[in-house]
């Protein structure tokens, strides 16, 4: 693509898997997903009073350590299982950032298994196969947008399985 001065632009293609508008968590202001296209995407259920609740600690050090080159991690709060996160989006926010000093981005509760999950859970549920079980169900997007991996709640953000796969997709054409 060129501008009107005739200069090269780069302009990354939003991939249809990420051509949706979510609510903020602190401030429920719409973030299109559209701003993290050419970026490798973890997308992550989460749940403040959950056995895997302590997976913030992981999924924090996951992103500060591979943030720079080009890892995003998005977390969706739910309320599916369980009971886990009865609270309100404020409290979840407060929470995040007081507990565990969460800076990736985080979206509103939200449903993610059902007929009432929200788009992006039913496009990765029907892309990999594998619905969420549980809290902190991770998806793994490339940065084409084309290739989605699923992780079940039990493996760890820094587990040596999910890292690789991390790596393996940053290292992929950018």
């Amino acid at each position: 693509m060129t501008s009107a001065k005739g200069a090269a632009t780069s302009v990354k293609a939003c991939p249809g898997l990420l051509q949706g508008t979510f609510p903020r968590l602190q401030d429920e202001s719409p973030q299109s997903l559209c701003q993290y296209a050419g970026q490798v995407i973890l997308v992550v259920n989460t749940a403040s009073y959950c056995g895997f609740t302590r997976q913030y600690d992981g999924l924090e050090r996951l992103y500060e350590r591979y943030k720079a080159q080009g890892l995003v991690i998005l977390g969706f709060p739910s309320n599916d299982f369980g009971q886990q996160e009865p609270d309100s989006n404020q409290k979840i926010a407060d929470f995040c950032r007081n507990t565990y000093g969460i800076k990736f981005p985080m979206f509103a509760k939200t449903h993610v298994r059902g007929s009432d999950a929200n788009p992006l859970f039913k496009q990765l549920a029907q892309l990999t196969g594998d619905t969420p079980g549980w809290n902190f169900h991770k998806y793994l997007i490339s940065r084409d947008g084309r290739q989605v991996m699923s992780f079940g709640s039990q493996i760890a953000p820094e587990s040596k399985t999910l890292t690789e796969a991390v790596e393996t997709m940053l290292k992929s054409a950018q």
